[in-house]
This record gives structure tokens, C-alpha cells and sequence, in this order.
């Protein structure tokens, strides 16, 4: 349970992130608030999973999950370079993420 409670933490994370990109693009307080549930959404499920899960996993899995997925959200949403050199890295981000549960 504790890692489907770190992905969902991850998910809430790309969504924050979605969000202070909306933020800055419209400036409305409805950006602001769902920016905050984002955030108040990934760290509650954060939380939740570092109570079984070690720290350092914990953490690393969610900023690989947010950092990925915010890079494929730029990519996707926004029209940022989806240049085969970013894919790659993205790959081998949640490779590692991936590693880290295989090995826990």
C-alpha cells in the first residue's frame, strides 16, 4: 500500500507543478488553489508512504515520479522539446525509481 501511496504522492506532485506553470500563465486564484491542494496532496501521500518506506527510497521515487512527469507534461501540454537527449534521461530517471523498488 505504501507504494501505490508513493506513486499517487508522485501524481499530486506532477499536478502541482502543472499548476505553478498555469499559475504564471493566467495568474487566477483558481490556479493558486489547486496548486496548493497539488502540494498538500503529494506530501500527505508522502508522508503516509514514509511510514513503511525508508526515507532516502521514499524520497528519491517521488522527486524521480515529479520530475518525470513534469518533464512529459511540459512536453505534452505546453509544447516543450521532446528531443530524443530528454527522452533518454526521462528513461533513465524512472529506471532508477524503478531499480529503487525492485531492490526494497
Amino acid at each position: 500500500m505504501a507504494w501505490i501511496a508513493l506513486v499517487v504522492a508522485g501524481i499530486f506532485e506532477m499536478f502541482g507543478v502543472t499548476m505553478i506553470n498555469k499559475l504564471h500563465k493566467d495568474n487566477k486564484w483558481q490556479s493558486f488553489v489547486l496548486l496548493v491542494v497539488g502540494f498538500a496532496g503529494s506530501f500527505l501521500f508522502l508522508a503516509y508512504a514514509m511510514n513503511t518506506l525508508a526515507m532516502g527510497t521514499a524520497y528519491a521515487v517521488w522527486t524521480g515520479i515529479g520530475t518525470a512527469g513534469g518533464a512529459l507534461t511540459g512536453m505534452a501540454i505546453y509544447g516543450e522539446s521532446k528531443d530524443w537527449k530528454r527522452i533518454a534521461f526521462i528513461i533513465m530517471i524512472l529506471g532508477a525509481a524503478i531499480g529503487l523498488k525492485l531492490v526494497s
